[in-house]
């Protein structure tokens, strides 16, 4: 008899998951067509103003990209309002009733969405931290290059970088475009003590053998009661830094894979970047957004298990207006996230705590009837 039992609920479990991602597919294959079609009404113009533009190119270049973008930010959401729509369908057939009169408990019955919401958080995570910022890269240089939504600054001024633990540089002014700056200086500190500095009137970086040409020179060496100077017109040397980390641009977070955007702001941190807030909130959303699935889960089958007097309707418009409660929630928490001084995690991951409150109430109260 309880093999039985346990067999019935694999084949249960197996039905419900099968349900779950079948009818989440269907809800992005919904949402992501009218995206691309709101998409592509504001962006028609640009993309005629190109003769050299193909459809196949718009399409691989960009909405490729696009779909892959904006289908990964949206998928938590996406199940959100599939769990509704599909367990509402099981409310309605009296399922769920048969279910709780078969003594099956609601945490049981949590069981196959929780499986669900698993995997595609895995996927998620998987997508986040290293598929999707590849396709940002992509995205966004076709946008600078077509679309010209973002400009990159031509001219940076009042530079300062911390190279290392003792080095320092300072610019004046750098030209992006033209991969030079106006007085520079480089100080090198053993402990506290200022021990040797190099001034130019300008650098200019020389990407064919990845050097730096000072030009107008002078160089002190800082001994005690003994200083040294040398000075001279041109004088080539190497840095431990490129041009494009003189500028710290939001969207440069969103094309690089994790690791390597770790990696980037303990580097900047070393440089002496003051506010790195904006990367720090890209980090933690890679994460909170997959793990939001689990809540989102909890809360739309705690919604939708109930058989209700106006049937699916009622529970897909509570759904919508809960997932656009967490999405101003979400977008509000990044924007203060990313002010300098403000603690980053805990505001990132605040919408997903607000929301576990809500999921464990609507759990308590679900599991209780």
């Amino acid at each position: 008899m309880i093999r039985i039992w346990n067999l019935n609920l694999r084949i249960l479990d197996s039905y419900i998951l099968k349900r779950f991602l079948k009818t989440l597919v269907l809800v992005i294959a919904i949402i992501l067509p009218i995206g691309i079609a709101i998409d592509i009404s504001e962006k028609i113009d640009k993309f005629l103003n190109h003769t050299e533009l193909t459809l196949f190119i718009i399409l691989i270049d960009y909405y490729q990209h696009f779909i892959i973008t904006y289908g990964n930010m949206f998928l938590p959401l996406a199940l959100f309002i599939a769990v509704i729509l599909f367990t509402s369908k099981l409310a309605s057939n009296t399922e769920i009733i048969a279910m709780h009169s078969a003594q099956m408990s609601f945490n049981r019955l949590l069981y196959p969405y929780f499986l669900g919401a698993l995997i595609i958080t895995v996927f998620s995570l998987l997508m986040n931290h290293y598929i999707v910022p590849d396709s940002n890269q992509k995205f966004t240089a076709f946008s600078r290059t077509y679309i010209k939504s973002k400009k990159e600054p031509n001219t940076i001024h009042n530079i300062s970088l911390q190279l290392g633990e003792s080095d320092y540089i300072f610019i004046k002014s750098f030209w992006m475009h033209r991969n030079k700056g106006s007085n520079f200086m480089y100080e090198h500190y053993e402990g506290t003590q200022l021990t040797y500095r190099l001034k130019a009137s300008n650098i200019q970086w020389r990407p064919k053998d990845s050097t730096y040409r000072l030009n107008q020179y002078k160089k002190r060496y800082l001994y005690n009661g003994n200083d040294v100077i040398e000075s001279g017109t041109t004088f080539d040397t190497v840095f431990n830094f490129y041009p494009k980390d003189l500028h710290y641009l939001d969207y440069l977070a969103k094309e690089m894979t994790s690791p390597n955007l770790n990696e980037y702001i303990e580097l900047s941190k070393k440089r002496g970047v003051k506010n790195l807030n904006p990367y720090r909130v890209e980090l933690q959303k890679r994460s909170s957004l997959p793990f939001s699935s689990f809540i989102l889960t909890m809360i739309a089958v705690a919604l939708a298990a109930k058989k209700r007097r106006g049937g699916i309707g009622i529970n897909l418009a509570l759904g919508v207006g809960l997932a656009f409660i967490y999405i101003f929630f979400m977008k509000i928490s990044e924007v203060l996230g990313a002010v300098a001084g403000s603690h980053t995690m805990f505001l990132v991951w605040f919408p997903n705590i607000v929301f576990g409150v809500l999921a464990i109430y609507l759990y308590w109260n679900a599991s209780r009837k």
